[in-house]
């Protein structure tokens, strides 16, 4: 019994230290502060500098970072947003036999409370549920499919204050102009909607575009819509989509904006790809449509060979076309990556922000070139 008080002195001393010394740890990990980027943010540079919705300036994350450091990025900087998955098919549907709306619904308090526009990305294209891509699906059924989940998205968030675009369909047809296509299994990368098939056109436009832009113009007719795909300007398959405008347009359909997904490689800023970009937008804006950059990332594949420096002009020269336009009509611009802490393939660190949320140089690259701009 005389042995026991020095040893339990000794292990209550031990236990103390221990508590002081994580107490003090986890407090100073948590005390951090996220990093706050030199001069003036973003969102606050584009509204008292230009033109009210001339120029958006955007980026994407999911209602997952929702008071995370990312998510205070996004609303510290940006007051145009895009949900990256929330209103998407593949989520809302992801089971037939149940909706699913808590994601997409969560951003509705979400861009009240921030100021904030929102652009809905739930289109008809490839990102719908795995149920939907199954080889045994028929074009009815996914005709009846399609309907169905259009009508609910449209009717849901058609009058609701501060969504202004949705994306009607998206990578509707591939860079050599041939029309998105079903694969056989659920794995690929595919677009079953096809399967609905094709219009009479010299085109074949594929039906379920055609149903697609009936459903939102008639059940989303506050909303702008938007025809999104990925090919880079002056592609066989942005000529395709160019045409496929028109004929909609022709047809009776309204289509408001055309949005290019630029998931780029850093160096794609050559002289011949800037001048199709500029012609791409100079092109939108005489047939009366906005031009989004819906997606923007800058690759780097080589960090031996591209730098963050390199990845920063690439940022610069593309976002100055779109500015150089901004007075001609609508041009948005919108980051699909807001730090390379997480997301899609940061693993070749797309972002404007690093790891530790710090701002890149193509962070102030940006911020650099819309001050000079406005003067």
């Amino acid at each position: 019994m005389e042995n026991s008080k020095p040893v339990f002195l000794l292990n209550f001393l031990l236990f103390t230290f221990i508590s002081i010394l994580f107490s003090n740890s986890w407090t100073s990990l948590h005390a951090q502060e996220l990093p706050t980027p030199e001069g003036k943010r973003i969102r606050e540079i584009v509204s008292e500098n230009y033109s009210p919705g001339n120029l958006l300036m955007g980026c994407t994350t999911g209602s997952w970072a929702f008071g995370t450091k990312t998510g205070k990025i996004m609303d510290r900087e940006f007051n145009y947003v895009t949900p990256e998955n929330d209103f998407k098919h593949s989520v809302v549907r992801r089971n037939p036999e149940k909706w699913q709306w808590s994601g997409a619904d969560a951003w509705i308090d979400h861009i009240h409370e921030n100021n904030q526009i929102l652009r809905i990305h739930g289109p008809i294209g490839p990102q719908c549920s795995d149920w939907a891509k199954a080889d045994k699906r028929t074009g009815r059924e996914l005709e009846d499919e399609l309907k169905r989940f259009m009508t609910a998205l449209c009717k849901r968030y058609n009058d609701v204050k501060g969504i202004e675009y949705i994306d009607v369909v998206n990578e509707t047809v591939l860079s050599d102009g041939k029309w998105h296509h079903p694969k056989p299994g659920t794995e690929e990368w595919e677009n079953p909607w096809l399967k609905i098939g094709h219009d009479d056109d010299p085109n074949q436009t594929p039906l379920y575009i055609k149903q697609a832009f009936k459903i939102s113009n008639k059940h989303a007719p506050d909303l702008k819509q938007l025809f999104n795909n990925h090919c880079a300007p002056g592609t066989k398959g942005m000529e395709m989509v160019k045409e496929t405008i028109i004929y909609l347009r022709k047809l009776g359909y309204r289509v408001d904006a055309l949005g290019w997904q630029a998931h780029i490689k850093t160096g794609w800023n050559t002289s011949e790809n800037l001048k199709a970009l500029d012609e791409l937008i100079a092109w939108c804006h005489q047939y009366n449509l906005e031009f989004h950059i819906t997606e923007f990332s800058a690759w780097i594949d080589d960090p031996e060979k591209q730098t963050f420096e390199d990845q920063a002009e690439t940022y610069r020269e593309i976002l100055e076309v779109l500015i150089e336009h901004e007075n001609d009509g609508v041009v948005g611009w919108n980051t699909w990556h807001i730090t390379d802490a997480n997301g899609w393939q940061n693993e070749r660190l797309p972002s404007l922000f690093d790891e530790q949320y710090k701002p890149k140089p193509a962070y102030y690259a940006i911020q650099r070139l819309l001050m000079e701009k406005a003067e």
